[in-house]
């Protein structure tokens, strides 16, 4: 039983606030560890170790954490990411039920298995999808995912737009030497398809930890390669979005840059992550983590694990310090965290 009733129906939650004021309405959820692509920059060749099945939240944990992220806790904006999250049985069954709660939903996917479940999502409530796709080439592709399957990744990205998951935006990593030639080859891509383009810079969260900052190919390089087909007319960054964009002059085309390492947009930051096996992360690089799971198979009620929340919260540090001697790589790697 609640120890704590929410708020009244039409009253706004209490905000999420750290201790910098940073008021946090954007819940990223991991839906589980595993990948189908082996990338390079991600994992090894065999794959990280998974977790065990009984370690992952179930489909009534994960709504339940999402309701009060939501009614409790004030999220407006949810991403379910993964690993890959299309590996998660019965996703369309609970993206319906999360996408009944009201906040904003998107998916992050590798796009392998969008093109069969593109449709049903949108029917369930799903908003809008990110694609990841490193590489045109076929070749290339298999050599970076370790897998031959960039033609479901492009079936995939079709299949999002015609079900009307938009906007559509196809997320590349550039990485020195392997794809970074393919830059505005990517952005043409994405222009000529109205898919929206965004470059993220590489970073230390590999699970070989084999990550270089000499390998990462940097905001700067990335605009001036772009800027040399395209005129870019700066748009600023919407809101707290990770990703400052550009817009091609004489079209509707937004090309955004996720900088965390050479931009870093701490200062703004919006968002929290839950992991597939129910802990709370107040940053991507956050060495600690607050474990809601024991909480709710403990026999948390809803203010406990609300109040659990608001602690992890606002003890966040001011920024993950990359390029500095305080900087601690976190032990999870990127497939393990969510995106």
């Amino acid at each position: 039983m609640n120890t704590a009733p929410p708020p009244a129906p039409g009253a706004a939650p209490r905000p999420l606030v750290d201790r910098f004021g940073r008021v946090h309405t954007d819940l990223r959820v991991s839906l589980t560890d595993r990948c189908n692509l082996r990338c390079t920059y991600c994992m090894p060749a065999e794959g990280p170790a998974w977790l065990a099945r009984a370690e992952v939240l179930g489909d009534d944990e994960v709504v339940r954490l999402v309701r009060i992220a939501v009614e409790r806790l004030g999220m407006r904006s949810v991403r379910l990411t993964g690993g890959e999250p299309l590996l998660r049985r019965g996703l369309t069954g609970l993206v319906g039920r999360i996408a009944a709660l009201g906040a904003e939903l998107s998916l992050t996917t590798n796009g392998i298995g969008l093109a069969r479940t593109a449709a049903g999502l949108r029917e369930a409530g799903l908003g809008r999808v990110n694609v990841s796709l490193d590489t045109l080439r076929p070749e290339r592709f298999a050599a970076i995912t370790r897998r031959d399957r960039i033609g479901d990744v492009l079936a995939g990205l079709a299949a999002a737009k015609a079900a009307g998951l938009g906007p559509v935006k196809v997320n590349a990593v550039p990485v020195r030497g392997v794809n970074d030639d393919e830059i505005v080859e990517l952005a043409a891509f994405a222009l000529a398809n109205g898919y929206r383009m965004r470059f993220i810079e590489s970073m230390p969260l590999d699970a070989q930890g084999a990550w270089e900052r000499s390998a990462m190919v940097t905001a700067e390089e990335i605009l001036a390669r772009l800027g040399e087909r395209f005129d870019l007319r700066p748009v600023g960054r919407p809101g707290n979005a990770p990703a400052e964009e550009w817009r091609i002059a004489g079209t509707d085309a937004v090309v955004g840059v996720i900088a965390s390492v050479t931009r870093p947009f701490c200062g703004g930051c919006d968002r929290v992550r839950l992991t597939a096996d129910g802990q709370l992360r107040a940053c991507l690089f956050a060495t600690e983590e607050s474990d809601l799971r024991a909480l709710l198979r403990g026999g948390a009620d809803d203010a406990a694990i609300e109040a659990a929340w608001r602690v992890a919260v606002a003890g966040k540090g001011p920024g993950h310090a990359i390029g500095s001697a305080r900087f601690v790589r976190p032990d999870r790697p990127m497939s393990a965290i969510g995106g």
